[in-house]
């Protein structure tokens, strides 16, 4: 057999070898379609079926790679298949380690209660106790919720423009979205939305909130908890200052309302510290953590003050509260902050900004602008629909990413924390060239 001949049969193997990968890719595709609900919501973002994954990088059936900068939400901050949570998750499940215990006391509770304490804990000077919740952040935000409105008797609750909390009824009551909300789900009683800081261009909005609160006959009853996140991600990637955070504390203080931070998307180091307040020094009564808190397994906490620790035994419950092997793998990625884990978030963080204001520059007069802290940044664009073809073409180049906002018109910039730089650059060019496409 020539060479000629050689290689025309390997290209004849190697394009039937694709075809049939591509038959397989559609017809998952087709059973998703066919059996799925019509919920479904990313898999029509990203659609093609994901094999594999690893660090920063998916690789679909088809055997195309993907640079990850939508990080499930927020939820791989340490990557996919992080070495180390699979190496401790292997050895656990090999030595039959309980894997569903409810909330009675575990080896793999201990070690993480143990871990968290001294890693996270300690070194902050922070005293908090730990509930352990259901599996997801909604429901880490409906038991800080209900803790707060059993120690102060009262049912009121004030959340932000533009806040996202979750889906079920309580956090979705204070999710400002109206997409999410039907008036037949009576999700909205007993919460008010006050502006968020910068909602209102150079005003000061928390001087409005104190207005609000000190007058009884402003129509805002005295609530029981303000809860609000550092950084809006699901908004918009809007960003609170330090000073905006600081006054409503004091103002918290004043009234006798508990402060409740949802750090679930901008906590675990996403902002370059592990928790989003800790740059503006406030101290909050309870903190809702999850998403990367379980190395990409399901797990939920609050931490909350043990002056405001009110539950009687068994009072809130729930089948998955204490995943144990979240436990592990939490564990586990909990270890990056042994290291200089600020500094390498740091390095990123600068690449990430000066690339992005960059581009903000370049197209500053179609509208674009850039805002964000850390490693979670936001892309302003003028409208969603340019925001969603300039997705598009960066999934067709090989990069996840997604948007946020009211109207879909921020793409959001969520690496993993870990992802190595050259993988971050590579990532960045095809979201630069993605955006040179749709504009030009």
């Amino acid at each position: 057999m020539d060479v000629t001949e050689l290689s025309n049969n390997t290209n004849t193997t190697v394009l039937k070898e694709q075809q049939q990968t591509s038959s397989q890719n559609n017809d998952l595709e087709d059973t998703i379609a066919r059996v799925e609900s019509e919920v479904r919501g990313y898999v029509r973002l990203f659609p093609t079926v994901f094999d594999k994954a690893q660090g920063s990088i998916l690789t679909d059936t088809s055997g195309k790679e993907y640079i990850d900068f939508f990080c499930g939400a927020g939820t791989l901050n340490y990557g996919h298949n992080n070495v180390s949570a699979n190496q401790a998750l292997v050895e656990y499940i090999q030595s039959d380690g309980i894997q569903h215990s409810l909330d009675t006391a575990t080896k793999a509770k201990v070690e993480f209660i143990q871990a968290f304490e001294n890693l996270i804990l300690k070194p902050r000077h922070m005293d908090y106790k730990i509930q352990f919740t259901g599996p997801t952040g909604t429901n880490a935000v409906e038991a800080a919720i209900k803790l707060a409105r059993k120690i102060k008797q009262r049912s009121h609750v004030i959340a932000f423009t533009h806040a996202y909390h979750g889906h079920t009824l309580g956090s979705l009551a204070l999710t400002g979205n109206s997409y999410y909300h039907n008036e037949f789900y009576g999700s909205r009683s007993n919460v008010s939305h006050l502006p968020f800081d910068g909602y209102m261009g150079d005003v000061d909005t928390s001087e409005y909130l104190e207005k609000v609160l000190s007058d009884p006959s402003s129509g805002t009853p005295v609530p029981a908890a303000i809860i609000l996140e550092t950084i809006q991600g699901e908004g918009g990637i809007n960003v609170a200052s330090n000073k905006w955070l600081q006054r409503v504390e004091q103002i918290c203080k004043k009234h006798d309302i508990l402060l409740i931070i949802d750090d679930i998307q901008v906590g675990n180091g996403r902002t370059g510290k592990f928790f989003s307040f800790e740059h503006s020094g406030i101290s909050p009564d309870v903190v809702c953590l999850s998403k990367s808190l379980g190395g990409g397994l399901p797990f939920s906490i609050n931490l909350i003050k043990p002056d405001s620790d009110a539950w009687k035994p068994g009072e809130h419950t729930g089948t998955f509260r204490g995943n144990n092997l979240a436990f592990v793998a939490a564990k586990a990625v909990l270890q990056h902050w042994t290291n200089d884990f600020e500094s390498d978030i740091a390095e990123r963080a600068e690449i990430i900004e000066k690339r992005l204001k960059k581009i903000s520059t370049e197209y500053e007069k179609r509208g674009f602008s850039c805002r964000g802290k850390g490693m979670i940044w936001g892309l302003v664009t003028l409208k969603g629909t340019t925001a969603k073809t300039i997705i598009q073409e960066a999934f067709a180049s090989g990069l996840l990413i997604e948007a946020s906002g009211a109207d879909d018109e921020v793409i959001k910039i969520l690496a993993a924390l870990t992802i190595d730089i050259p993988t971050l650059e590579k990532g960045l060019d095809i979201l630069e060239a993605s955006i040179n496409k749709v504009i030009f």
